[in-house]
């Protein structure tokens, strides 16, 4: 699998493609069209709204670097004002990660000398990135593999052929070897992966045993989220099943559903709750509108920081030996404590 961009597959949960020799994935040239009503505002302040992922700091970086043109000429005030005309932004790669290995305890499940299985916590992002350089799964299995790892599938992700956001916690699979990684990699893509997600919700999704079907891409609102879509997009399809409602019941207050996924789309278990009604609870981005008292009451007394969502179970075939392999997890303290709160309503 070669292919420039990461592929998407489920929840949270992303496949990524090794990383190819002297490419360039990152840089990107972005031009945008301003009108005369546009002129007499300062440039870095209309070129942000216009020019997505790029904030004012990043554009007053690029003035400063010549990397910004209007008609070919380069801009590099950083207090131009905006003229009419064709401007040409010049968004460079960025420079590629070298993480170091890091002393940090893993949870491991299985290793062999081809893969690792872990259970991550939540906190914990998978690879280095803006905000979290440090202290990522890759830090750690850096060290725990004493080298073994370095190179697997590229330099910034060694070993990594999917991920899980940093406040979900679960079950994941690195690669210890290139053929592992490959043969990983080729699982995921073809979806022949047995995952089963855990979320503790807002109300509970009817029927209470269902399948949700829609187009997942992004926001029209807010590009930085996901959302069901009547047209565009791909096709998502999310299996649920209520395995316990908590509070009366003709209307419970929250519940725990169980999630498989016959489609992998970026947060495709957060979106589709949400679409049901019943977010995740501690839902950062999609978890509109307030639980009953009860419910944040319970939340804040378990302690929760994060989205209730955990990687329970990951079950596949060993790329390498053949062997069928299947792991578990119980619920981390904090969704077991609030689902114990919970149960009590």
């Amino acid at each position: 699998m070669t292919s420039d961009a990461p592929l998407l597959l489920d929840d949270d949960d992303e496949a990524f493609a090794p990383e190819a020799a002297g490419e360039s994935d990152g840089a990107r040239l972005i031009e945008i069209v301003l009108a005369a009503e546009d002129a007499g505002v300062r440039l870095d302040k209309v070129l942000a709204e216009r020019a997505e992922g790029l904030s004012r700091a990043r554009l007053q970086a690029l003035l400063e670097a010549g990397a910004i043109t209007r008609d070919g000429v380069a801009i590099t005030a950083g207090s131009a004002k905006a003229q009419p005309g064709l401007y040409r932004i010049a968004v460079p790669a960025p420079a590629p990660a070298e993480p170091l290995p890091e002393a940090i305890p893993l949870k491991v499940l299985f290793e062999d000398a081809h893969l690792i299985v872990v259970d991550k916590p939540a906190g914990m992002a998978v690879h280095p990135a803006p905000g979290s350089e440090t202290g990522t799964l890759v830090n750690a299995l850096l060290h725990h593999c004493a080298g073994s790892l370095a190179g697997v599938g590229g330099v910034s992700r060694p070993g990594i052929v999917h991920r899980l956001d940093k406040d979900t916690s679960g079950v994941m699979v690195a690669a210890k070897t290139d053929a592992a990684h490959a043969g990983l990699s080729a699982l995921f893509a073809a979806h022949d992966i047995d995952r089963l997600y855990i979320a503790l919700v807002r109300g509970a999704p009817h029927p209470a045993r269902g399948t949700v079907e829609t187009r997942i891409g992004r926001s029209t609102h807010d590009r930085k989220k996901m959302a069901v879509l009547k047209s565009g997009g791909r096709e998502a399809v999310t299996h649920y099943r209520v395995e316990q409602a908590n509070g009366p019941a003709d209307k419970p207050l929250a519940s725990r559903v169980s999630c498989r996924l016959e489609t992998g789309r970026t947060h495709q278990i957060r979106v589709h709750l949400a679409f049901k009604g019943s977010p995740v609870l501690g839902d950062p981005v999609y978890g509109s509108g307030r639980p009953a008292k009860a419910v944040t009451e319970a939340v804040e007394a378990a302690g929760l920081r994060r989205q209730a969502l955990h990687a329970a179970v990951l079950g596949f075939v060993h790329p390498i030996t053949g062997e069928t392999l299947r792991f578990e997890t119980p619920l981390p303290d904090d969704m077991a404590r609030l689902q114990n709160l919970l149960s009590e309503l």
